[in-house]
């Protein structure tokens, strides 16, 4: 039996992500932070803000079923505002969140995912791979992961692992509503329609459904996609395709 290791498990993605290798078969280990909980999967919580913290995480993910064959990083923090009102709370917040607490999470399964010729995928966003104007700390957070994943695929190509990001557009997601509630100056409905008006589609446009990018995700973690490593695959329709 295969096991994957899901962070955020339990947000909107999270979720979708546990539930679909949970069809497929797969064992499945969530974590979140403390005060959350996961609905699908063996609950592990941890604060992802403490390395301390991931790595007895993940110490006690392996110890359940002995092995771990897929760590999905899926851990996200949202922020946007004027770069020069932005404290330095919350930038370590997200960027602690989205991007180190990625790596620290990979960094400690690795060893485990060689001993099964395992793989990791990243959730990044069309905003790791082109700059979001109001939205620098989060465009950095997700570059960064974006840049992550292709290092560590490097990497640990020699050692059997694959490692790759999924970068999807606004997901239609408690998250994304937090977005409108907290950004949205009032008008939750104003916000989509500017997110949703950035899209190719015109009046066709509409946000991504958490299945939808938990299917890529589950892909990529299949023998069918033996090889991929290093790809960076968006989900975003077209937005970033003009780049």
């Amino acid at each position: 039996m295969s096991v994957v290791l899901v962070t955020g498990a339990a947000g909107g993605l999270g979720s979708a992500v546990c539930e679909r290798f949970a069809s497929g078969g797969w064992d499945v280990i969530a974590t979140d932070r403390p005060d959350a909980r996961a609905a699908t999967g063996d609950w592990i919580p941890a604060d992802l803000l403490d390395v301390e913290a991931i790595r007895e995480m993940v110490a006690q993910a392996v110890a359940l079923y002995g092995r771990l064959d897929c760590v999905v990083n899926a851990a996200g923090l949202w922020t946007e505002g004027p770069s020069d009102a932005t404290s330095e709370d919350e930038w370590d917040r997200v960027v602690g969140v989205n991007l180190k607490a990625a790596y620290f999470v990979s960094s400690a399964a690795i060893p485990h995912l060689e001993s099964t010729g395992g793989s990791i995928a990243m959730i990044s966003s069309d905003a790791g791979i082109q700059g979001n104007a109001g939205a620098a700390v989060y465009s950095a957070s997700k570059g960064g992961v974006s840049n992550l994943t292709r290092a560590l695929a490097l990497e640990l190509a020699p050692r059997g692992v694959r490692v790759n990001a999924v970068c999807p557009a606004d997901i239609e997601t408690p998250m994304l509503a937090g977005q409108a509630r907290d950004f949205g100056d009032g008008d939750p409905e104003g916000y989509y329609a500017k997110l949703r008006a950035a899209y190719p589609q015109g009046e066709r446009a509409r946000f991504l459904q958490p299945g939808e990018v938990a299917e890529v995700v589950w892909f990529l973690a299949q023998p069918a996609a033996a090889g991929v490593t290093g790809a960076n695959w968006s989900i975003d329709f077209g937005l970033s395709a003009g780049i």
